[in-house]
Parts: structure tokens; C-alpha cells; sequence
């Protein structure tokens, strides 16, 4: 068989070397934007006399039979073709004749293949900024209903200080907010026009970019034909994006596991995102979870691969190039697969507040409350710091809570101590109290449910 590039040669490569060299066992998730990347490019050519109105009807008429077939996964790829690239133009010749040739007029497969993942990654990328909000929407709705649900916050894993059950959420959901903005952000860099570089220096013929970037909605074009052809920035952008994000509902995820352990037991996992064990009738295992927060392992090391790849390139393009597409490919599959089933699982999940509210009885985590309330008398904090601790390790000593100790003994350590300690030692009232903005007090819990409402839906920019 000739290649569609041989002219220049003697010998052709055996066929598994061939094989070797190939990409159209991955690349061909490119054929429908590779086809309306050739659509524009025809319609260039017209436009710049390039075709005539008769050679780029026929042009035109082929290619949307193909993008038709390509839609519906109807498309036969072969091996010796390579790429996406000759593979449809090969089927273009075969459908129209010659003259399907002429389309790879004034283009190379460089700035081709660089337009086709352009598109891939800005059509990928604002898709992954829906989910992100749709996830985002389901956090929103379950911080809505525990508003007033109290759980034990934590540092190191060590109890801390009880919290807003909706507030921790909704940390979550600011988390997932920066996310977006990282993946709206990048738009502005992936939203740029290859086509029309070349191979590396540009064209002798009478082309205009500005009507291919225009046709393919593009909002502007690369200034430099080698920066063109060779930038796989944006594509890295995408997979550091994904990386971030896909650490975020890893802990969150870890968090969950946790939770719905026999020592917690704050959550219930819905049985439609768990599994059983095969040897013990009672397991009941939030795969899920474990496999979102698995997975990010995966996301991480398609970032690295890309990187990696892309380190020691010089100008322009290079063969080693072609294995920029499955990392990203895989990183977009992943990324949203995992932000469906963690919205899906979350949707579905079970709190149990009456856990939650015991764990804040039976510790220490108010014991802040207690050095507040002497503080708030007049003590130094300091001082006050230390008379609590006091009182914790004697409370420990005895196996008792703050909320358990006689006023009289409390008076013994301070005569500041008076009656209305005890309110303040309530979980509820340790919680309700902290509405500096951005607190877990319920009213500074409503204000930031509020803000998060405005935010979730604002459109991103490019």
C-alpha cells in the first residue's frame, strides 16, 4: 500500500512497526471534531479562492456524510492510515474522489491534530465545569437541610471543636467553586486557533485564520505558527485542573469512608454505591468512595505523563507529541466519571444526626468554650488556656465531660465560674455562637449558603 505521504520514499515499515507507530486506536475519539475542523478549513479555501465553489461543494458534501457516520459510530478506521488524520481523508478520497486531496491544501497534520484537541479539550472542559456545578448543587440542597445537624470537627483527626454539619459540607463546595474557576480560567488558553501553522512555518498560499477561527468559534488565533503547532499547554492545564479537583473528593471521599465506619457511624453509604464481601455476609464496603479516591492516583500520573513528554521537546512538533492524547483522553473520562458517582452517592446518602450530636456530647471539644468564658470574664487567655487544660486532664482523670463537673469544682479552679457555664458548654450553643464571617454559626451558615446560591450558577467566562 502507498502512504498518502511515501512519495519520498523507497521502503515502507513492516507492518508491526506500522502498528507501533499508529495512534488511530486512540485518536479516533477525534473524528467528528477532526471532520468539523476540516468543514471550516474547506470553507476557508473557498472563501480565498482557493477552491472553486464546485470542488468545495463536493468537498463539503463528502465531509457531512462522514461526520454523519462518524456521530453514529459508523466509521471503518484502518491501521495503515495512522491517524484520524489520513484515516478520514483516505475516506474522503473514497467517497468523492481525488479531489478529496485537495483539502490538505495550505495544512499540515500538525496544526490539524493541534486544532482537533483544542476543540476536544474546550468542548471536555466546559462539560467537566457542568458537572462540577451539578455536584456542587447536591452539596448545596444537603447543606440546606442540616443547617442546625452538629458533628465533632476535627484537627490532626483529634477532635476539635463541633461544627456545622452544613458547614463542613459546604467547604467541600468552595473547594469544588476553585476548581471551576481553575477549568473556566483555562478556556482562555485552550480557546485558541491552530489552524492555518502549518507544519511549523505557516503557508505560501492566500489563507485567512481569522475565517477558520471564526467558523470553529474559536476567540482568537495562535500569533506564532511554531508556538502553534507545538503547544500542548492547555491540554496540561486540563489534566493539573483534573488532578486538583480529583484531590479535593479524594478527601472527601476518605471522610466518608471514615464516617460510615462502625466506629463513627455519621453516614450511611446507600447501598446503590457499596458492595458486599464474597467471604463475609455482613461487610458492607464503600467501594465507590475507595475507587474515586483510587483514582486519583490515576489522574496524577497522566498529568506527570504529559509533563514528561512535553519536558525535553524542542521546536516544533515532534513524534513523541502523539502520546499527548491518551493521558487526556483518560483524564477527562475519569474526572467525570468520578464527579457522577460521587453526586450520585451524596444525593443518596444517609445522615444520621443523632450519632453526630452524641460524638459532641461524650468529648472535649468544648472545651474552647470554656476558656472563651473565662476569657470573656476578664482571665488572660493564656491564663485562661491553662485552667482549662486543668480542668480537661482532671475530667480525663476521673472519666467525666466539662458539662459533668459541679459548679462548686469549677469555682475551685476560678471564682469566675458561674452558673450560665453550662449553657455555654452546650454543642449547640458552642456552634451557634461562631458567626464571624465564614464561622460555623447558623446565621453565618446562612449567609454562606446565600453567597453559594449567587455563585453556583454564574456562567464562565472566556
Amino acid at each position: 500500500m502507498t502512504k498518502l505521504w511515501g512519495g519520498r520514499f523507497e521502503k515502507h515499515p513492516e507492518e508491526w512497526v506500522d502498528e507501533f507507530g499508529a495512534s488511530i486506536g486512540f485518536d479516533q475519539k477525534l473524528a467528528v471534531v477532526d471532520i468539523t475542523g476540516s468543514l471550516a478549513h474547506a470553507k476557508m479555501l473557498l472563501q480565498c479562492g482557493i477552491l472553486s465553489i464546485e470542488e468545495h461543494s463536493l468537498i463539503q458534501t463528502g465531509l457531512l456524510v462522514l461526520k454523519e457516520r462518524a456521530e453514529k459510530q459508523q466509521l471503518e478506521f484502518k491501521t495503515e492510515y495512522e491517524d484520524i488524520h489520513l484515516n478520514i481523508e483516505k475516506l474522503l478520497i473514497d467517497e468523492i474522489g481525488p479531489l478529496g486531496g485537495k483539502l490538505h491544501t495550505a495544512r499540515s497534520r500538525n496544526d490539524q491534530v493541534a486544532t482537533d484537541l483544542h476543540l476536544h479539550v474546550k468542548e471536555e472542559t466546559l462539560s467537566t465545569i457542568s458537572h462540577i456545578s451539578s455536584l456542587q448543587a447536591t452539596l448545596l440542597e444537603l447543606a440546606k437541610s442540616n443547617v442546625e445537624t452538629i458533628l465533632p470537627g476535627y484537627t490532626h483527626l483529634q477532635r476539635a471543636q463541633p461544627v456545622s454539619f452544613a458547614h463542613h459540607v459546604m467547604a467541600y463546595f468552595w473547594m469544588l467553586q476553585r476548581d471551576k474557576e481553575r477549568f473556566s480560567d483555562s478556556l482562555k488558553r485552550t480557546d485558541m486557533s491552530p489552524l492555518g501553522a502549518g507544519a511549523l512555518a505557516g503557508t505560501t498560499f492566500p489563507i485567512d485564520r481569522n475565517l477558520t477561527k471564526e467558523e470553529l468559534g474559536f476567540s482568537k488565533v495562535y500569533p506564532n505558527s511554531l508556538d502553534a503547532v507545538s503547544d500542548r499547554d492547555f491540554a496540561i492545564e486540563y489534566c493539573s485542573n483534573a488532578a486538583i479537583t480529583m484531590m479535593h473528593l479524594s478527601r472527601f471521599c476518605e471522610e466518608l469512608i471514615l464516617w460510615s465506619s462502625q466506629e463513627f457511624q455519621f453516614v450511611e453509604i446507600s447501598d446503590s454505591y457499596s458492595t458486599g464481601s464474597s467471604m463475609m455476609p455482613q461487610k458492607k464496603n464503600p467501594d465507590m468512595a475507595e475507587l474515586i479516591r483510587g483514582k486519583s492516583g490515576r489522574v496524577y500520573g497522566s498529568l506527570v505523563h504529559l509533563l514528561t513528554v512535553m519536558k525535553g521537546l524542542p521546536l516544533a512538533y515532534n513524534k513523541d507529541m502523539q502520546e499527548d492524547k491518551e493521558p487526556v483522553f483518560d483524564t477527562i473520562e475519569t474526572i467525570k466519571g468520578c464527579l457522577s458517582i460521587f453526586n450520585g452517592m451524596m444525593k443518596e446518602i444517609k445522615i444520621n444526626d443523632i450519632k453526630m450530636m452524641e460524638a459532641v456530647r461524650k468529648d472535649y471539644s468544648n472545651a474552647t468554650e470554656l476558656a472563651d468564658y473565662l476569657a470573656k470574664k476578664g482571665m488572660p487567655f493564656r491564663e485562661a488556656h491553662e485552667v482549662t487544660g486543668k480542668i480537661v486532664f482532671a475530667c480525663i482523670q476521673k472519666g467525666i465531660y466539662l458539662l459533668d463537673v459541679p459548679l462548686d469544682e469549677y469555682r475551685s479552679y476560678s471564682m469566675l465560674f458561674e452558673e450560665d457555664v453550662y449553657h455555654d458548654l452546650l454543642p449547640e450553643t458552642a456552634v451557634e455562637k461562631r458567626n464571624s464571617e465564614g464561622g460555623t454559626g447558623f446565621e453565618a451558615v446562612q449567609s454562606q449558603l446565600a453567597l453559594a446560591e449567587e455563585t453556583l450558577f454564574e456562567l464562565p467566562k472566556i
